[in-house]
């Protein structure tokens, strides 16, 4: 950053004008969403054409999610220096995924059974089909857990990034990152300041992309609520209201979880990152913010690795709200034949589900091959039962998409407190409004701002931002020239 002059420093200590609400991108989402809930609901023919907003606006996000992920991770490793680390980051990872996932699926079980959603349905076997299944799942059989892992080994890394299979991008991304450690970070240097180069090019890109997000929201909403309609709410009234009540006492758990665990008050990060979440409700998909979410993070506080680590693990191994509606959704089934199921059998559907729920993410119909799966496995109904979830399954979508998203943060926290990766003091002028890395403000479009936070600081005596959490100073990584310019008034000719 370049040294500031006595101009700059006076004009940094004036107020900065509040931003006019219509600029606010939350503002402008929360707008996009109630006008394609309007649209859908009085328009439902236009509503439904306006797929190929959302589709549009998240293929952008897809984009650029595979080098970020490669990029964000490798620059991350790189910057801890410290392989066995990384190790300790995703075992602790795994382990805490394990516990939510088990403790969502148990949850969703003890909900279903106090409320009792599908109790007096009566559903005759006989009317079912299987086609309408099928053409939701493709057919296609759910894996088990020795090809799932296989799966996360890429046969091509150009494959991974071409497929944007993200567990395999970040299989690889780890061992580039563990070589470059191995190898040595000032060896490596020429290779760290492309990438870091590379990396700032894409959050460039990402705040482009935000611009158009309630074009995509707008389009993804008026489609959702244009196709399924708000008549299916009274249809399935009991197991929606199942699973959003089970979600909002979960919500309140991640609450006292982040609190206990990294004093991290999850009403403020909430406020924090409300752009974000109403975007994840607005498009149902929470792809569609990972590298916004990923910045925030590594804003408030986070490593980038332990970030880089968690947040796309956590998309195929830590979705909570896809286990309660899994395990509500079930007893939903058995109950709706007339099957009330004993604790053996319960306990057998939980195990089933937590093997079937994992790497669900980005499959399509993937609720519906975990259920089928365990439908085929306790033969208790019949597995074109299923079927039956298809009118309330999009619907779910919201309370799916948050309590996903909020736990995978949760675990960001978690994990970056018990490795000793997470500052709180820095979390704490984040949730004030402050940019506190220089790549975040890249990433967020608010490079302007955070040159004058920077000179204020500096003015104060205060040491610059660091370039990202756990990272050095922008000033410690060498920018990446393709050509070496002469120094002006240099005569470069022979002697």
């Amino acid at each position: 950053m370049k040294i500031p002059n006595p101009e700059a420093l006076k004009a940094s200590s004036v107020p900065a004008k509040r931003k006019p609400l219509y600029k606010s991108l939350f503002f402008q989402i929360l707008i996009a969403v109630v006008a394609g809930v309007l649209i859908g609901h009085f328009w439902p023919d236009l509503g439904s054409q306006l797929r190929p907003l959302g589709d549009g606006f998240i293929k952008l996000i897809k984009m650029i999610i595979a080098p970020l992920i490669f990029l964000v991770i490798v620059t991350g490793i790189s910057a801890v220096g410290d392989v066995k680390a990384v190790g300790r980051v995703g075992v602790k990872a795994l382990v805490y995924f394990t516990a939510a996932t088990l403790f969502a699926l148990l949850f969703g079980l003890i909900v279903g059974n106090l409320v009792q959603p599908g109790a007096g349905l009566n559903i005759d076997p006989a009317t079912l089909s299987q086609a309408d299944l099928d053409a939701k799942t493709g057919s296609a059989a759910p894996k088990d857990a020795a090809s799932f892992i296989l799966d996360v080994i890429p046969a091509s890394v150009i494959g991974a990034f071409a497929s944007n299979s993200l567990l395999q991008v970040l299989f690889f991304s780890v061992f580039f990152g563990a070589a470059i450690v191995v190898i040595g970070r000032e060896r490596c240097m020429p290779v760290i300041s492309l990438m870091e180069t590379v990396l700032e090019l894409i959050f460039k890109i990402m705040s482009w992309i935000m611009k158009v997000a309630p074009i995509g929201a707008f389009g993804a909403m008026a489609f959702i609520i244009g196709q399924y309609g708000l008549s299916t709410l009274s249809t399935y009234a009991v197991l929606i209201a199942a699973c959003y009540g089970a979600a909002v006492v979960f919500i309140g758990l991640l609450f006292a979880v982040a609190w206990i665990t990294a004093r991290v008050p999850l009403w403020q990060f909430l406020k924090y990152t409300r752009e974000e979440f109403l975007l994840a409700l607005g498009t149902a998909s929470t792809e569609a913010v990972m590298p916004r979410i990923m910045t925030k993070l590594t804003n408030a506080g986070c490593s980038r690795a332990t970030t880089g680590l968690v947040v796309p693990t956590g998309y195929s191994f830590n979705l909570d709200g896809a286990a309660i509606y899994l395990s509500i959704s079930l007893l939903f089934l058995a109950q709706a034949f007339g099957h009330n199921l004993d604790l053996g059998q319960q306990l057998a559907a939980l195990g089933v589900l937590l093997l079937t729920s994992k790497g669900m993410a980005g499959v399509p119909g993937s609720s519906f091959l975990a259920l089928s799966a365990t439908a085929a496995a306790l033969g208790i109904f019949p597995v074109a039962g299923v079927a039956l979830l298809l009118g309330a399954d999009r619907l779910m979508d919201s309370m799916r998409v948050v309590v996903n998203l909020l736990g995978n943060c949760v675990a960001t926290f978690v994990v970056s407190k018990w490795e000793g990766q997470f500052d709180r003091s820095v979390m704490v002028r984040a949730f004030k409004g402050e940019i506190t890395n220089h790549d975040s403000a890249v990433m967020l479009g608010k490079e302007d701002d955070f040159q004058d936070q920077e000179l204020q600081r500096i003015s104060e005596g205060q040491a610059p931002s660091p370039k990202f959490r756990g990272g050095p100073n922008p000033g410690d990584i060498p920018r990446f020239q393709m050509s070496k310019s002469t120094r002006a008034g240099t005569d470069s000719s022979p002697d």
